[in-house]
């Protein structure tokens, strides 16, 4: 039991160490990385060295795959360019098992000490405290792989008559064990959510002679199909875009697969060769069972990837066929297009699809003070009526979206981030809330619009004149915002949205004060006057929401709303 314990530990501390360090090297690299996806994929070959390279630099084809899917669903890559990308996802994943083949082929743990000193020492030094984070992660799991290789040869399976004679009643000979420890495989990745702790278990496996190369292979396989399922099972509740890609991350491996099974007994034993082991000898160095474990995941995942890249866009004519587009995401306006809780692996990375999700609140917006400007023109009592109830729904939704979207920002603020993303994370919070309080000065302009209707005011021409004025300064200020939540911070500055405000203050200022002299020279009654200037007065309010939300993208001081 104490030995079961420590294997499970062990296995535990595995994935911990190998999510430090992937969050570790995201908080170095992560921006320079998207950039390289974006500019990296101008053709299929170099798409598949991006995903491989990128795959290796953060240790976990997840956050490729996530990067991947948000620029799909961004435009900025095609979904035949993200199907090469994770192909070479695929060949970069398969470091992980060098690394736990070398764990078991010498004492690895001795490196372990070394590495934990450092890292703790650019911790606390906090100049380099995310390489400190790396190696601590690294250290983590250097320490598991080296347990969970001391924890199988305590465990000495091969000399355990009850296990050795259940894995034999599995005949290696035939397919139906070849097809069962597959499905083994794919299950126990399912359920563990790691395919490199599954690796493990099946090199602890081999190397303590529990079970036998072609049966750890059969495994290793499941593995492969089991990672895509996790990941489809998450993207579930995810737009189409993303369902796609992680289709064809599934029809990938499942076509490895169903050749590999064709020409499995042939392709295991030439695998075996170039890893120097004899499957017919009765004994047999577990160093070579790892190393011959590793060479198959590698050959794997090369060979399928040379056979497909061939076939890139009928692999996308395939998963698009299979995943249509939903009904709900062309009516229902108000679903999230870039962020699903169930897909979000890397805190780094998501906040790029937490931005594009603000893009298109911004975009909302605006569509909603658009209707407002219409209502301000509609005569008709029926189409007023209706569009007044649009501009309600359109302030409920701003409602729901302020809610999820600062829910999954809240979900990536719960992890372990940099200062430069917490400050991130912080910016993006304010500006939802204040495009929220847009939308919620929308529907007042709106209210204010139907109480001069049900009053039965007529603004003058000098106050139309005034209104239309307000309205140009908004839509001008809007755009502006706009342009700047979408495009890079770099090329923005804050003078030209400031210089926008200041000419609807002054806007402001001057129509109460025309206001207040046609009041004095009865050129209309006061219940007019005081309708005009809650709209004048309720437009400037819009103003300042807007120039807050500049503010926040930009990181500029706090503006004191009036």
């Amino acid at each position: 039991m104490l030995i079961a314990l420590k294997l499970l530990g062990a296995i535990a501390l595995l994935i911990y160490g190998m999510k430090v360090m992937s969050e570790a090297l995201q908080k170095m690299v992560g921006p320079q990385l998207r950039h390289l996806l974006g500019a990296m994929t101008t053709n299929r070959f170099s798409g598949v060295t991006t995903g491989a390279l990128v795959t290796v630099a953060v240790q976990s084809s997840a956050a490729t795959t996530v990067m991947t899917v948000s620029f799909v669903n961004a435009s900025i890559l095609t979904l035949s360019q993200a199907i090469s990308i994770i192909m070479g996802a695929n060949i970069g994943t398969t470091l992980s098992a060098w690394i736990l083949s070398a764990g078991f082929s010498f004492n690895i743990t001795t490196l372990v000490w070394p590495a934990f000193l450092l890292g703790i020492i650019l911790i606390q030094a906090k100049r380099h405290r995310y390489v400190g984070d790396f190696l601590f992660g690294l250290s983590f799991l250097l320490f598991a792989i080296g347990t969970m290789s001391a924890t199988g040869r305590e465990m000495d399976l091969a000399n355990n008559q009850a296990v050795v004679d259940f894995f034999a009643s599995f005949d290696h000979n035939r397919y139906s064990t070849i097809l069962l420890f597959l499905l083994m495989g794919t299950l126990l990745t399912c359920m563990v959510q790691s395919s490199a702790a599954l690796m493990a278990i099946t090199m602890v496996l081999c190397s303590t002679g529990a079970i036998d190369m072609f049966q750890g292979i059969a495994l290793v396989m499941g593995e492969n199909i089991g990672t895509t399922l996790t990941a489809n099972f998450a993207a579930l509740s995810a737009n189409t875009e993303a369902r796609r890609a992680a289709m064809a991350h599934l029809l990938f491996n499942v076509f490895g697969v169903l050749w590999v099974l064709v020409f499995f007994y042939p392709f295991v034993r030439a695998i075996c060769r170039i890893a120097g082991v004899d499957t017919a000898a009765e004994t047999i160095d577990p160093t070579h069972l790892t190393f011959a474990l590793a060479t198959f995941h590698t050959a794997f995942n090369v060979i399928n990837t040379c056979i497909l890249i061939g076939f890139i866009p009928q692999m996308e004519k395939v998963v698009c066929y299979i995943i249509r587009p939903r009904q709900v995401e062309e009516e229902d306006k108000f679903q999230l297009k870039y962020i699903h809780g169930g897909i979000m692996k890397t805190p780094e990375i998501s906040l790029l699809q937490a931005q594009k999700e603000i893009v298109l609140f911004g975009e909302q917006m605006q569509r909603m003070f658009a209707m407002v400007k219409d209502l301000y023109k509609t005569d008709n009592e029926t189409a007023f009526e209706k569009l007044f109830k649009r501009i309600e729904k359109s302030e409920d939704n701003s409602d729901r979206m302020e809610t999820e979207i600062g829910k999954y920002i809240g979900n990536i603020g719960d992890a372990h981030l940099s200062d430069e993303t917490k400050g991130k994370i912080r910016n993006m919070l304010r500006q939802i809330g204040e495009l929220e309080s847009i939308g919620d000065s929308c529907l007042n302009i709106a209210k204010i619009l139907r109480r001069k209707r049900e009053s039965k005011i007529r603004f003058t021409a000098a106050q139309d004149h005034d209104i239309q004025e307000m309205y140009q300064l908004l839509d001008e200020a809007l755009t502006r915002m706009n342009a700047m939540l979408s495009g890079r911070k770099a090329d923005y500055d804050l003078a030209s949205s400031a210089a926008i405000e200041s000419r609807i203050n002054a806007h402001r200022k001057a129509a109460k004060l025309r206001n207040i002299e046609s009041l004095n020279h009865q050129e209309y009654d006061y219940n007019n006057g005081s309708v005009f200037n809650d709209l004048i007065g309720e437009c400037e309010k819009n103003g300042d929401y807007i120039i807050n939300v500049v503010e926040a993208r930009l990181g500029a001081n706090l503006h004191a709303s009036v």
